[in-house]
């Protein structure tokens, strides 16, 4: 039987999850393009670029342009002297907050667990006001491993207080990396279809799926009745 020292938490991605923040992230991109005389890619392109952190954002976007593979590095940090207060495009997802209120309110303890570096990921909660909502914010460098690795997610669970052995939780996610990262830490999944991810729905392991955060809170009362 699972222990649970906390009242079933509930960790969130961020990117593609609560937030749509691909166009400060198109916008970071192509600011770098520039520089370097590139032609800008499309917002699309961008969008499925997403996911898997910093590096592979940048690795992807070496792949698709004529940058030299060897000017990795020096891209990833003029992107992040961009990207660290990239907010002004960002935009929560309809009813994102109002559903984060709710689960507080019934005593949900809540969570983060994003591939989004730290920085950028303070910036983002505390323009929008929510960085209050969560008992534990893990970002894609506050440890060595990123998503899909379970070590993050443990660590969220951990610090929410859950049982380090055999966490019980809810993980709520919108892409492969979220659902594969879940599926590693043996936690049920929620998967948000408004998001990023590039599967169809019916590929991907989830315990429930739902286009609308009004719905949410009614999901996490069903399966944490499930356990």
């Amino acid at each position: 039987m699972n222990v649970c020292f906390a009242p079933c938490p509930v960790v969130f991605d961020l990117d593609g999850t609560l937030i749509d923040s691909a166009p400060d992230i198109h916008a970071s991109v192509n600011a770098v393009l520039r520089l370097r005389g590139v032609r800008p890619l499309t917002l699309d392109q961008v969008r499925g670029f997403i996911g898997g952190g910093v590096d592979l954002l940048w690795r992807r976007v070496i792949g698709a342009t004529a940058l030299p593979v060897e000017a990795h590095r020096d891209l990833v940090a003029s992107f992040m002297t961009r990207y660290h207060e990239a907010t002004g495009l960002t935009r929560l997802y309809p009813n994102a907050v109002e559903a984060l209120g709710i689960l507080a309110d019934r005593g949900y303890p809540l969570g983060l667990c994003t591939n989004k570096p730290m920085a950028p990921t303070r910036a983002v909660l505390e323009h929008f006001g929510i960085a209050g909502l969560f008992g534990v914010v893990i970002g894609g460098d506050s440890l060595p491993q990123r998503k899909p690795d379970p070590a993050p997610l443990r660590a969220a669970f951990l610090a929410l207080g859950a049982d380090p052995e055999t966490p019980r939780g809810l993980y709520v996610g919108d892409s492969e990396f979220d659902e594969e990262c879940a599926r590693n830490a043996g936690i049920p999944f929620l998967l948000y279809t408004r998001g990023y991810r590039k599967l169809p729905v019916d590929r991907m392991l989830h315990r429930a799926s739902f286009d609308d955060f009004a719905r949410l809170p009614l999901l996490v009362e069903e399966a944490a009745a499930v356990g």
